[in-house]
């Protein structure tokens, strides 16, 4: 592998079977060496979640002209597997996709497997971007015998990745969340977004299994109209492109109501520890 050329690592949560991540690494691979890692299996809506409970295991799968690493744990554990033990060096870039799905909202960003391996990479201080494309309900039920055509996505996600490898992340992001509508095309406009709040109302539907005990489905409807300038809006309603900047800082702005807070809860904790101390006597 040549020193002298950009490295970048390429996951998913869709599995090491998926066409999304081939399709994916074919557009990278026009600006820089690739080396995928990804789940054997499918693991959507991990999140971030780590295997520290059992031992994982890693091999060797080729998929077209990729020599690819399948690991038996979570996005979160492909990067850290990949970017610790099994990349050559530190890469330059990690992408995450093409998901089968798009992954809009907070709902989605915080429940995703795609974007969990982006922030786990950004966590690290590596610049990362993670890719998703919309698909009918339908297709979702469909994906061992007809997974969606990723070729429009692939042209714009490569041409995403190569920008970021010639200049940088752009200035006040630390990763990139990109969606892309159904039939994207070379036409379709681009549209920079911010994360929406809520994507789906929230359900859960109870049944009885045949000894009559309960179980469970969690399930949510899609909303019909999302605030503007969001990614839910650009990518659901209007059929753009959306590129959201995420930077990885959960925090607040202190407060006046939080001082109050604090005084209280001193006071009371103060006061009630004066009690023991006055019956222990």
């Amino acid at each position: 592998m040549p020193k002298d050329r950009k490295l970048v690592m390429v996951t998913n949560d869709d599995s090491i079977q998926s066409n999304g991540i081939i399709d994916l690494a074919r557009a990278v691979a026009s600006h820089a060496e690739v080396v995928i890692v990804a789940p054997e299996q499918p693991m959507s809506a991990t999140a971030m979640s780590m295997t520290f409970h059992k031992p994982l295991r890693v091999n060797k799968v080729q998929k077209g002209e990729f020599e690819c690493y399948a690991v038996s744990g979570s996005p979160g554990d492909c990067v850290m597997i990949g970017i610790n033990k099994i990349l050559p060096r530190r890469p330059d870039l990690v992408v995450s996709g093409i998901n089968i799905g798009d992954n809009n909202t907070f709902q989605d960003v915080m429940a995703s497997g795609t974007v969990a391996a982006a922030f786990e990479a950004a966590i690290t201080g590596i610049p990362s971007i993670a890719f998703s494309l919309l698909v009918d309900e339908e297709a979702l039920f469909a994906l061992e015998y007809d997974q969606p055509d990723f070729s429009g996505a692939a042209l714009f996600a490569g041409e995403i990745a190569g920008d970021v490898l010639s200049h940088g992340m752009p200035e006040g992001a630390e990763l990139l969340n990109v969606n892309f509508p159904s039939g994207v095309t070379a036409a379709t406009e681009i549209e920079i977004t911010e994360v929406g709040r809520r994507k789906y109302t929230d359900q859960v539907i109870v049944r009885k299994d045949p000894r009559g005990r309960p179980y469970y489905w969690l399930f949510g409807e899609r909303l019909s109209h999302f605030p503007s300038k969001t990614d839910a809006d650009a990518v659901l309603t209007r059929r753009k492109v959306s590129i959201t900047p995420i930077v990885l800082n959960l925090s607040g702005p202190p407060s006046s109501g939080l001082e109050d807070l604090r005084e209280r809860v001193r006071a009371s904790v103060r006061s009630k520890l004066s009690g023991r101390r006055l019956r222990d006597k």
